[in-house]
């Protein structure tokens, strides 16, 4: 019997940890729906934000405080001004000054920064000392002197800093991964790196080699786990693989990433699908396209308005929806289009809200306002 409660209660946890929520506007009012389509926090607050490490900034009676998944304050409304909690830490504001409180809303003494950063999920905050940036931890340890004048955010593990004026990465222990050189550099999913040099463009081969692309006028960086990436030659658009070659020869007017084995392509003034051999996979018949999602669809435009396909080219999900950014909070991840985990965020008569694979609405429901969904804990 004990053994059996120990499971349930470890599968209530792992359900908790799991929870996904998402921001919701109605009557003026912000809430938020889980991915079942259910409202497990009514529409209450006049401005709200995303819910990490279990906890989500609210707005009320003229102050910020927190609340949990369930709804309840966890720290009290008291603060001007609050960001995200990441790694244990957020930043807020109080009495007109910057702050780090832990998530029992106790004041965090770090190291003295010329400005407060946000904690990322790696436990690493920027470190500014007049023009120049480093990198601490969470316990207060310096990980990374300030040395660069600039640091991008983290992705898949490195990030971008400028010395002088040059890039070039390091890792999240501080250490040089690609020697600031280049006039570029773009961070990729595939743990491929793309920089510019002068005018060459190319990329940066595993032993920190710069490899460049022969005629290569620009380089976008790859998806996660793909092997081709979308690059220019004079005014046209191909596909480069991991090593350097062109793969696919450049003949498009337009071109978007590969996911899932298909890529965007603008030919003739409309919008297909080439495959990796660079065949036409899905013909050119669209006034735009967008890349497929992990789930297999993708968003394409018929008329004035968007629907879904599948990789066969079969229309799934009828074009009668909107499907541009329209953030609420003043903490966002950015612009998701297309599918996530098995939802897509649509607009449909002036509404937001969300529909499956198979096109049905999540919950039955609209809103005014809906934000992509985030991880609550």
């Amino acid at each position: 019997m004990k053994v059996f409660l120990s499971c349930l209660l470890g599968l209530a946890v792992s359900l908790t940890q799991a929870q996904e929520l998402a921001l919701v506007k109605k009557d003026k009012k912000i809430g938020y729906l889980n991915t079942q389509g259910k409202l497990v926090i009514a529409p209450a607050y006049e401005k709200a934000g995303s819910f990490s490490n279990g906890l989500a900034p609210v707005f009320i009676d003229g102050k910020w405080g927190y609340i949990n998944p369930s709804g309840d304050i966890v720290i009290e409304p008291q603060f001007d001004n609050a960001k995200a909690f990441n790694s244990g830490i957020a930043v807020v504001a109080k009495e007109k000054k910057w702050l780090y409180i832990d998530k029992s809303g106790q004041p965090v003494e770090l190291p003295h920064s010329d400005k407060l950063y946000d904690f990322d999920s790696n436990g690493l905050a920027f470190l500014r000392e007049s023009d120049l940036i480093g990198l601490m931890d969470t316990k207060g340890n310096v990980v990374l002197k300030p040395l660069y004048t600039e640091i991008k955010p983290f992705e898949h593990g490195f990030a971008k800093v400028k010395q002088g004026n040059k890039w070039g990465v390091i890792s999240t222990t501080g250490k040089t991964v690609i020697t600031p050189e280049y006039d570029e550099i773009d961070i990729s999913g595939n743990g491929v790196f793309v920089a510019r040099k002068g005018t060459a463009f190319g990329i940066i081969t595993a032993d920190d080699t710069f490899k460049h692309v022969k005629d290569a006028t620009k380089i976008w960086p790859f998806l996660e786990g793909e092997t081709l990436t979308y690059a220019r030659k004079d005014d046209k658009l191909g596909f480069i693989n991991t090593q350097g070659e062109w793969a696919i020869e450049p003949q498009f007017e337009k071109a978007r990433a590969f996911r899932n084995g298909l890529a965007p392509v603008y030919l003739d003034k409309k919008w297909g699908y080439v495959n990796a051999q660079g065949e036409l996979a899905i013909q050119p018949e669209y006034p735009d396209a967008e890349v497929f999602s992990s789930d297999g669809l993708a968003p394409v435009k018929v008329g004035k308005e968007w629907g879904f396909i599948d990789k066969s080219g079969e229309l799934v999900i009828p074009a009668e929806y909107g499907i541009s950014v329209a953030l609420i909070g003043f903490l966002t991840s950015g612009e998701d289009k297309g599918f996530i985990n098995g939802l897509a965020r649509v607009k449909h008569k002036g509404k937001w809200g969300f529909i499956d694979t198979k096109g049905q609405v999540l919950g039955n429901e609209w809103f005014d306002n809906a934000e992509p969904f985030e991880k609550a804990n």
